[in-house]
């Protein structure tokens, strides 16, 4: 069995970036060469992901039309500049990726999308009765060497018949109130059972600093508990509620870490986005060897 279906939510307003993201969803923040959103879809792909949904908002637009290989720009270039179509033409196609899209609905009352859970269950239908993945569209996963983390995180779930798998991270005692932290049965496992998931908690509340990544395999069975959930204060709808709720009715929850050679690029504020922006600059491989020698010579007061 295989997995071949992902939910990607983008729904969220990105206002920890404004004014960036006034007019330019965060998703489409360049980072190298590429979006964000391109390089999480090439992550999927890689994956064996063939099916993607997109659960939007407004001013999402741009997104759709950056998967669109017959855009208006893309037509333009074949009549006017057929030298530079290469560039756009992403080949998704030609490797059987299809792209749909819903829109998270805005509950009564309230000004923003309904949550994380309610992103998730705007693809029930699209999912069907088989496993898949979900993908925040603002969180980037790169792996140096070896076996990509989604990809273990799929071959666990399958192999364990989960309900649940997430992928996680070790963060630092004074990050931990800004991040889900899970609970592992196995201290130091690279693969393990979760036994708990607390919500931004104190550093003395848990020895664990497992923090979720972002990327999820979850069962349908996700969807029933979702639907059982309690607004929050803010009216929103949480997954990590659902994925809790799994955890202590006794279904199998693991978590897969990410490797030495991976890293979680998360384009949450300004400082994170300026970091990750840098670390694929460097890696251009045209133009990443005079990045490197621009940054030593400003490292070393050169010219402003």
């Amino acid at each position: 069995m295989s997995i071949s279906k992902a939910i990607v939510p983008i729904a969220g307003l990105g206002t920890r970036l404004l004014p960036t993201t006034k007019a330019l969803p965060k998703e489409m923040l360049p980072v190298g060469r590429l979006p964000v959103i391109h390089h999480v879809v090439e992550e999927l792909v890689a994956a064996g992901i063939r099916q993607i949904l997109f659960v939007t908002g407004g001013n999402k637009g741009a997104i759709e039309d950056h998967f669109d290989e017959s855009s208006e720009l893309v037509r333009r270039l074949e009549a006017e500049r057929h030298d530079m179509l290469a560039t756009c033409r992403l080949g998704f196609r030609e490797r059987g990726i299809e792209f749909f899209s819903v829109r998270q609905r805005i509950l009564p009352g309230q000004t923003k999308p309904a949550g994380t859970g309610d992103a998730v269950a705007a693809g029930r239908a699209f999912v069907g009765d088989v496993p898949f993945v979900v993908a925040f569209g603002d969180s980037i996963v790169r792996t140096a060497a070896g076996n990509p983390l989604l990809q273990r995180m799929i071959a666990s779930h399958l192999d364990h018949n989960s309900a649940c798998t997430i992928g996680a991270y070790e963060v630092a005692d004074e990050l931990m109130h800004h991040y889900g932290i899970l609970v592992p049965e196995t201290i130091g496992a690279d693969d393990t059972k979760l036994i708990d998931l607390l919500e931004k908690p104190k550093p003395d509340q848990t020895s664990s600093r497992l923090a979720i990544s972002a990327r999820y395999v979850f069962s349908p069975a996700i969807f029933d508990q979702i639907s059982q959930l309690m607004p929050s204060p803010s009216g929103e709808f949480y997954l990590t509620d659902a994925i809790g709720a799994l955890i202590s009715e006794g279904s199998t929850v693991r978590a897969v870490r990410l490797s030495r050679d991976e890293k979680r690029c998360d384009i949450g504020n300004h400082l994170a986005y300026f970091e990750t922006f840098v670390d694929y600059a460097l890696d251009d491989p045209v133009w990443g060897a005079q990045i490197r020698a621009y940054m030593r010579e400003k490292s070393a007061g050169g010219p402003s």
